[in-house]
């Protein structure tokens, strides 16, 4: 390994064996990349399957060509893979909990609450159709009581007609038809705001996406220009070229007064500038966590919502309903006469009539076309948790990363880094 990677950090090959060998190492770089650069295309940021296997394809032969002719840039590209540690690392992986959200969660809460409108639009319509058939009850009554009343003892007393229609029964088919078209719009209107929130969720993940990634590359790009212009930059770190040169000269006393402001890049020691850095980012990383939390709570309370209405509905019992119509016809003789002398009427009973009458309003049936809700997925939170805990390595860990990128551009800059061991040696010689 440490054989490749000098092959691999030399600015030039010295023969056609480790040309070749940079050139195996470039090219399984390559695959790998753009493997991962497709996925993340194609899966997470959603392009077409065409764009996203051509840009893979360009992408990774720029780089192949990129990384086996241009030095500096293979140093700036092994940088990157610390560099994913740091900030704009995280703002990648933000951009992925984005887009799992929006693509799964997003849909699924979108789904239960489409559940629930199902279940309201299902009892709406049967609890109305019901309401509605009541009317031939009492089209039936109508009728029955209409002959009770012609049914009388004496002709003379016979009305013309007792009947009478209810014209409800017409309206039935014009109350579901509008009750459909209602439904149907709040389906659009609905699948409309569905989709742009979508889309707009989308483009802008794209977009942070895109400039997450330039800026990841600039970022080290600006490290390196900096490592290789300015001497004072990121140097304060006891490296073995600092020993080895304080060893040769007889001062290795320097090394050792000046530990608490110098750090070893190998070890687990962290400045207080370094710690507060890490806890600051632990901060931010607990906000969006706690966001994300928020979005996986609506999803939770959505599907029992969903959950409990679907149940209930099913087990909406009918209500019944009973109709009692008492009706009695009596004529009285001589009411005055017998008012006048104290004593009670006396009546002449021409017609009784009594009956009951039953009917059942339902809310719920099994023609409707209600979806089953849909759970949350336990995959789902387990990347997300899984990338979370990512985020707070990440953020614990920056400074290590750091430390890492020295490493890296001190391999494939080893010049450089003499001249900065001996500009950190003249400064600890100063002080002292």
């Amino acid at each position: 390994m440490a054989d490749l990677w000098w092959i691999y950090s030399k600015p030039v090959p010295a023969d056609g064996r480790e040309l070749r060998t940079l050139f195996l190492q470039c090219c399984c770089i390559t695959v790998v990349i753009g493997s991962l650069f497709y996925n993340w295309m194609f899966a997470s940021l959603e392009y077409s399957w065409h764009l996203s296997v051509a840009t893979a394809v360009s992408f990774s032969l720029l780089l192949l060509l990129t990384l086996l002719l241009v030095h500096p840039a293979r140093c700036v590209f092994s940088m990157i893979m610390p560099t994913l540690g740091t900030k704009q690392g995280r703002k990648l992986l933000f951009s992925t909990c984005i887009m799992i959200a929006v693509v799964n969660i997003t849909p699924n809460i979108i789904s239960n609450i489409k559940t629930i409108l199902q279940v309201i639009k299902c009892i709406c319509k049967n609890s109305s159709d019901s309401l509605l058939n009541s009317t031939a009850l009492l089209d039936k009554v109508s009728w029955e009581f209409g002959d009770a009343i012609q049914e009388t003892v004496d002709p003379l007393y016979k009305p013309m007609n007792g009947h009478f229609r209810f014209s409800l029964l017409q309206n039935n088919t014009l109350i579901s038809q509008k009750m459909h078209l209602a439904g149907e719009k709040i389906s659009k209107d609905f699948s409309s705001v569905e989709v742009l929130v979508k889309d707009s969720i989308r483009v802008a993940n794209r977009l942070a996406a895109g400039f997450s990634t330039v800026y990841l590359c600039f970022q080290s790009t600006w490290y390196l220009k900096n490592y290789l212009t300015d001497l004072r930059f990121d140097n304060f770190y006891i490296t073995k070229k600092l020993e080895r040169l304080a060893t040769d000269r007889r001062a290795a006393h320097l090394l050792v007064g000046s530990s608490k402001k110098l750090l070893r890049p190998t070890g687990l020691k962290l400045s207080w500038e370094e710690v507060m850095l890490c806890l600051v980012q632990a901060m931010l990383v607990t906000v969006a966590l706690m966001l994300m939390l928020v979005v996986v709570a609506m999803d939770h309370f959505a599907f029992s919502v969903a959950d409990t209405v679907v149940r209930k509905a099913a087990q909406l019992s009918t209500v019944p309903i009973t109709l009692n119509i008492k009706y009695k016809v009596a004529i009285g003789i001589l009411p005055f006469v017998f008012k006048i002398i104290g004593h009670p009427s006396e009546e002449l009973l021409l017609r009784d009539f009594k009956g009951t009458y039953h009917h059942h309003l339902t809310f719920s049936s099994a023609r409707c076309g209600v979806s089953p809700p849909t759970a949350p997925s336990p995959s789902v939170l387990l990347a997300l948790g899984l990338l979370f805990c990512i985020l707070y390595a990440s953020a614990l860990l920056e400074p290590f990363a750091r430390r890492l990128c020295r490493e890296v551009a001190a391999s494939f800059f080893q010049r450089q880094e003499e001249r900065r061991a001996l500009y950190l040696y003249r400064k600890l010689s100063r002080r002292h």
